[in-house]
């Protein structure tokens, strides 16, 4: 019964007017961080997306595995996770890409801006993946971010 309880509340949500705002944010969110992610080097393995998902093949774009990515983005407080691509040629515990998303900053308030900084934190942490006291770092710039949006 819990299943229906919650598919009760997730209907009357997707019900309300502010619903197909939030939708439409969450879009644009995720089409900005794609476009910010491609300026940086990431290569996404539909050249964009039209949707709430990325997919990007770190394999290509920085020559590790997206296992490797996430552990980085994680130690700096950014969650993804590591993903195959099609035709992948790493094993599926260590494969090329990764998959992130935008409803999470999007439900805290981020729009198109903050994107901007998000892509250039993933460089970052991608770039300093072995340098833990740059991650740190990363991770109090990440934290101090967070601490402007609004709390769920």
């Amino acid at each position: 019964m819990h299943t229906i309880a919650a598919k009760a509340v997730a209907f009357g949500e997707a019900l309300q007017p502010e619903f197909k705002d939030y939708a439409e944010q969450i879009v644009k969110n995720a089409k900005r961080l794609a476009e910010e992610l491609q300026k940086r080097g990431f290569k996404l393995v539909t050249g964009g997306t039209s949707n709430h998902l990325i997919l990007a093949d770190i394999h290509s774009s920085f020559g590790i595995d997206g296992k490797e990515a996430e552990i980085a983005m994680d130690k700096i407080g950014l969650t993804l996770n590591a993903n195959a691509i099609p035709d992948d040629p790493l094993p599926r515990f260590r494969p090329s890409g990764i998959r992130l998303g935008t409803p999470a900053v999007t439900t805290r308030g981020a729009k198109e801006d903050d994107m901007e900084k998000i892509a250039g934190w993933m460089r970052r942490s991608i770039d300093n993946r072995d340098n833990d006291k740059m991650l740190a770092e990363l991770r109090k710039e990440v934290v101090e971010f967070c601490h402007t949006l609004r709390d769920i």
